[in-house]
């Protein structure tokens, strides 16, 4: 748990744990309701609002919202691009500039879970921006942070995959090397892309509210002691 009031809820995801899904499929938000409903002696059911969610292989910060008014007022602050979020990510190669930002258009593949790059003009394409500063270069790996100033689908690892620096662990769009625990399944790689920060508006004391999750152990052994906290 990394923040927790009578509004808000809010926890650092483990990859590859889905943020919602189906009935009898482990995921966050059936967890986070368990607790409560433990916590709080609540026999009836839990309400959970759930403003935002975090791609399966990702880890991170994922906020809730504990009442409907919370997350009306949460969700509106998403949709309104008015919440900052700052993710970290290992990535392959060396990035030469030490900052800047990056524009693509992109858009979804039909009936697949997955984007491609787009020009501009083409039906369903978005324009994902994010600006970004290199950490630390590493051996072939540069530790890079990661503003989304966009919300799109696999947004950050088909932004610095496009430029040859595929996040690790991330095969789906061209990843070579292995990142985090080993996995039998497909689903259960994780990727070297974690929600480090998120700032939003307390949904009722209007005061912001800036909540920082810690990295996975894994991460360790690429980084430096002072960054792998």
């Amino acid at each position: 748990m990394l923040y927790e009031d009578h509004h808000l809820l809010i926890v650092n995801k483990p990859a590859p744990l889905l943020t919602q899904a189906p009935p009898g499929v482990p995921n966050l938000e059936a967890l986070v309701k368990s607790y409560i409903k433990e916590k709080y002696a609540k026999p009836a059911g839990v309400y959970l609002g759930v403003p935002h969610r975090l791609d399966r292989p990702v880890s991170g910060v994922v906020c809730f919202a504990r009442n409907t008014k919370a997350a009306q007022r949460v969700h509106a602050q998403f949709a309104e691009r008015s919440v900052r979020k700052v993710y970290w990510a290992l990535v392959e190669g060396v990035v030469d500039s030490d900052a800047g930002a990056w524009d693509d258009w992109i858009r979804k593949i039909a009936d697949e879970a997955r984007v491609e790059r787009a020009e501009a003009e083409a039906p369903g394409a978005k324009l994902a921006t994010l600006e970004y500063r290199v950490l630390q270069r590493l051996d072939s790996v540069t530790h890079i942070e990661l503003e989304p100033l966009t919300g799109r689908m696999h947004q950050l690892r088909v932004q610095t995959a496009w430029r040859g620096h595929p996040v690790l662990g991330d095969a789906m769009y061209g990843g070579t090397r292995a990142f985090g625990p080993p996995a039998e399944l497909p689903r259960d790689h994780v990727v070297a892309l974690h929600a480090r920060r998120l700032t939003i508006t307390h949904p009722f004391t209007k005061q912001e509210l800036t909540v920082e999750a810690p990295l996975p152990a894994y991460w360790s052994s690429l980084l430096s002691a002072s960054l792998a906290r």
